[in-house]
């Protein structure tokens, strides 16, 4: 913005009517709950309520699997730590008995694999998650043990008398905001962005309503950190939320939790209440929003749009959330994870933070581990610690058989080979290796793994939860699977390997989203470290 430029202001519609219509359209997706999803005569009851158009109120609808599909009695979970447990003898054998069963995109609870969620009693949300064919309880994850090292600590007690929220008082929000400068923390929710931009973004915003946005939408196939600091340190969570608030001037705070995690949602709303009645939320407003099953409503400007009440796609940048977000008000969104470090910076100090990480890379990070590992679990190690480390931790590959293949980060992230097993888990030496530390979520395959079927497991997932809304990213997941798919079944050539890396560049430079972008990584690297799996046929055989 030129010098004596005046600073640009941007309304989600700027006159009267038009908020009022925002409004309306932000009802749409829980009168959806209130009336147990997509079912006949829902959307016209919805119009009625609303007066937004019945063509609208069926598009938000569809778009969302738990709306879309409201009589599936059970998702089975389809990600690649599952499918390794034996999710398709689970989905085959609960098919067989008739049931109303569907797989699904990953449910966050690979640690558990096969996962099932099963419909509740409730309309719309209310379920249960369950590993094999029946409903219940499920197993603890492995966890580090406690200790004052460590920022998060989720084998630590939760703490519901807030201390780090009266020293954020002390110091101030300018005070709060050079800390988190001091402490290096960047996004742990897969971009790795620098949290004190957001901050200050948001806290030199123009005067007027602010808004605190918390990403609990955990979809990365692979991760489930954030659903245990949800269920073990709410309070940590809300600690730093309330501080988040404190630093940039917001009154509003929005969680916005997948709409599968039953157990974090009743977790989150006791500690709202316990909050609430000790007084450390006063002059703030706390609501929970919950998702309805949309993987792309993690990337924050879709979540966005999933809070108004529409079709979870991401918007254009700029203006970028801290500028208009929500309701075109300057908007703080941060991850699970990020915000929960926030108390213990405060408490301790930045300088604190940035020393518990190895060389270059600051604080601790959430890792978690699954696949075929001995100890399946959410390890907090040392942000810079090497793969192998992280293996260690996690009690080694399972049976004692040698390593594979292994994803450093989720889906997003692709497979990388044995040899890379002393590889810098940060964000800087995995971009390296044309990988990334998205969310942190470790899939480990052994030796006898089908790395094409692994691959095919992570490029179905990305056109199944693609949006729709970019030509690159909407055509190319579908040409990702159909390459892999000629590979699976011998028919692949040569030539094909030239329209993978054609179709990976496109989707790199016109997706909308990280999601277009990350989609041809699993497929990349295939040729890249695993050429054998690719079996494709020579050039004469291709014609």
């Amino acid at each position: 913005m030129p010098d004596g430029a005046p600073p640009r202001t941007y309304h989600h519609r700027g006159d009267e009517a038009g908020r009022r219509r925002d409004a309306d359209q932000a009802r749409v997706l829980p009168l959806f709950d209130a009336h147990g999803g997509l079912r006949p005569g829902a959307v016209r009851a919805i119009q009625a309520e609303t007066g937004v158009p019945a063509a609208t109120v069926h598009g938000v609808g569809s778009f969302y699997h738990l709306i879309a599909r409201p009589d599936v009695e059970a998702r089975v979970c389809e990600g690649l730590s599952c499918r390794m447990r034996g999710a398709d003898r689970v989905l085959a054998g609960l098919r067989a008995e008739g049931r109303a069963v569907e797989g699904c995109a990953c449910l966050g609870q690979c640690d558990r694999a096969p996962a099932v969620l099963w419909a509740g009693a409730e309309a719309g949300h209310g379920f249960e998650i369950g590993t094999g064919a029946e409903p219940g309880s499920v197993a603890a994850p492995h966890l580090t043990p406690s200790s004052p090292d460590l920022a998060i600590d989720l084998a630590a007690p939760d703490d519901p008398t807030w201390p780090a929220l009266e020293a954020a008082r002390h110091l101030g929000p300018a005070g709060v905001r050079v800390e988190l400068r001091a402490a290096r923390l960047r996004g742990r929710g897969g971009a790795g962005f620098p949290a004190h931009l957001k901050w200050d973004a948001v806290a030199a915003a123009p005067p007027g309503p602010r808004v605190v946005v918390c990403n609990a939408d955990e979809g990365e196939p692979g991760t489930f950190k954030d659903r245990e600091v949800l269920v073990r340190r709410p309070h940590r969570l809300l600690e730093g939320l309330a501080i988040a608030a404190h630093a940039v001037g917001a009154d509003r705070i929005v969680i916005y939790l997948r709409g599968e995690f039953e157990g974090p949602r009743r977790a989150l709303e006791a500690a709202v209440a316990q909050a609430r009645g000790a007084g450390h939320l006063d002059g703030l407003s706390v609501e929970i929003a919950l998702g309805h099953g949309a993987y792309i409503c993690g990337e924050e400007t879709a979540l966005l749009e999933a809070l108004e009440g529409r079709r979870g796609m991401p918007r254009h940048k700029p203006p970028f959330p801290t500028e208009a977000g929500l309701f075109g008000r300057p908007t703080l969104i941060n991850n699970v994870e990020s915000l929960a470090c926030v108390p213990a910076i405060v408490q301790r100090g930045g300088a604190w933070f940035a020393g518990l990480g190895r060389g270059e890379a600051s604080g601790t990070k959430l890792f978690s581990v699954s696949g075929d590992v001995a100890r399946p679990g959410v390890y907090e190690l040392p942000l810079g610690v090497t793969f192998g480390e992280v293996l260690e931790a996690a009690g080694g590959v399972a049976g004692g058989r040698a390593l594979g293949a292994f994803s450093p980060g989720g889906a997003s992230s692709g497979l990388l080979p044995p040899d890379a097993v002393d590889v810098v888990m940060d964000f800087g030496p995995l971009a390296e290796r044309g990988s990334m530390l998205g969310s942190a979520g470790v899939v480990v395959l052994d030796e006898t793994r089908d790395l094409l079927d692994a691959a095919l497991t992570q490029a179905r997932f990305f056109r199944a939860e693609s949006c729709g809304q970019c030509a690159p990213c909407r055509i190319g997941t579908q040409v990702l699977v159909r390459l892999l798919e000629r590979a699976r079944d011998g028919e692949a050539t040569a030539a094909d390997r030239d329209t993978l890396e054609r179709v990976a560049w496109e989707m790199d430079a016109g997706s909308i989203c990280g999601l277009g972008m990350a989609a041809p990584l699993p497929a990349l690297h295939l040729v890249r470290y695993f050429p054998d799996a690719l079996r494709t046929r020579g050039p004469a055989e291709g014609g």
